[in-house]
């Protein structure tokens, strides 16, 4: 990983926490992960299951799914809670499409995310092959529920217009962290323009989603503050997980939120109108994604577990 590049490696990094019990996670394995391993190798695939270091890479590849990363694995960004490498990407490999589409259709799942990294150096952002994809994975898998979890695009309207005209179940573009945090931890983003493309999508008529980490020095009431936030821009979908710390080149945990923390924001967020909440220590945007494609679902599960 020569190629990280993260604010943190210019500040005191504190050393690595303990992680509690509640974070144990079970190694990879059995034969639908050694499968999933396979066709990613085989395909020259990206996923962020790996290049993200995701902690539940074990119970998804072992369920034969997994979270797919386009347009290369080196990220023109450098933010300082991601593992994923930053510097200068490779060309634009124009028969990504196909091999993805491909390796879903081999994977035989219901449901697939769809990731990238950030590429700012494109004219178009990226933009045309996440149509590209989109429009592959639909044509050779055709019962396949989609979601795509994308950049900020800048803020472009028609960068972030020719992802949505591709027709995705849903559309994701996570906060990732508080209005506060968001200088030190997404470098060259800005809050209010994700929340601008969370409220732009949701004009486009998508179902939008997005994520949050707790961890990172963000206090209860700035939360709920952000929280506040995407409700007045109609988001449906809003998970929030526990941030981890990659490697000691990246932002430091300040404090590992307890699952009752976690559960308190979840009745929080049904309060405020979301349609779908998934909040704890090991969620991350992909979890459970399966789910969070059908309207309706998320809040009648909550009502049910109130009247149970």
């Amino acid at each position: 990983m020569e190629q990280i590049t993260a604010c943190a490696s210019q500040q005191n990094i504190k050393p690595r926490y303990q992680k509690p019990n509640w974070l144990r996670v079970k190694l990879p394995i059995g034969e639908s992960y050694k499968h999933v391993r396979n066709l990613v190798d085989t395909h020259k695939l990206h996923t962020i299951c790996e290049s993200g270091n995701c902690p539940n890479m074990g119970e998804c590849w072992g369920a034969g799914t997994a979270t797919f990363m386009i347009l290369g694995n080196i990220c023109t960004r450098s933010c300082g809670f991601c593992a994923v490498a930053t510097g200068r990407p490779e060309p634009v490999d124009w028969d990504e499409p196909q091999r993805v589409a491909e390796a879903i259709h081999l994977m035989k799942v219901k449901h697939a995310v769809i990731t990238s990294v950030d590429r700012d150096e494109l004219k178009d952002g990226g933009s045309t092959i996440w149509f590209n994809t989109i429009k592959a994975v639909k044509a050779l898998n055709p019962d396949t529920t989609l979601e795509t979890l994308i950049p900020d695009f800048k803020g472009i309207h028609e960068q972030i217009e020719k992802v949505a005209e591709a027709a995705p179940e849903v559309i994701s573009h996570n906060m990732e962290t508080v209005e506060r945090l968001t200088r030190q931890v997404r470098i060259q983003a800005k809050y209010r323009r994700s929340l601008e493309v969370l409220r732009y999508l949701k004009e486009l008529g998508v179902r939008t989603k997005t994520g949050i980490m707790l961890g990172l020095g963000e206090t209860k009431e700035e939360v709920i503050e952000t929280m506040n936030d995407l409700a007045a821009v109609n988001l449906d979908v809003l998970t929030l997980g526990q941030y981890l710390q990659p490697t000691t080149r990246h932002l430091p945990v300040e404090r590992f939120v307890h699952p009752d923390e976690f559960a308190e924001f979840r009745e929080i967020g049904y309060s405020l109108g979301f349609d779908y909440v998934e909040s704890g220590p090991l969620v991350r945007s992909s979890y459970h994604s399966e789910k969070h494609v059908f309207p309706g679902y998320g809040r009648q599960q909550w009502l049910s577990e109130k009247v149970n």
